[in-house]
């Protein structure tokens, strides 16, 4: 989780996952220019429609969330919850 926080793309983590993730950064910073073509990387790997509309979803879900908390002026939880939920996820997994 460290690795993937400092840098994605040379995290060791699966080729998809990167691809998500790159996909997720660009419809959060640029969804004006994000289209069809950005999903074809995923397809290209074989992942599925449903699996990507999965990684939209969070992703959209993730934005709204932290919109909200940033004009509400929420405070980010401490570093202590983060590290509990990474555990949780490597522990659970996540499949893509």
């Amino acid at each position: 989780m460290e690795a993937v926080l400092r840098d994605y793309q040379t995290a060791p983590i699966s080729e998809a996952l990167k691809r998500a993730l790159t996909l997720a950064r660009k419809l959060t910073l640029e969804p004006q220019s994000f289209g069809p073509a950005d999903l074809e990387p995923l397809r290209e790997l074989g992942v599925s429609d449903e699996q990507i509309e999965d990684a939209i979803v969070i992703c959209a879900d993730f934005n709204v969330i932290n919109r909200v908390a940033d004009s509400l002026g929420f405070e980010p939880s401490t570093a202590g919850a983060y590290r509990r939920q990474s555990r949780q996820i490597l522990r659970l997994g996540y499949d893509l």
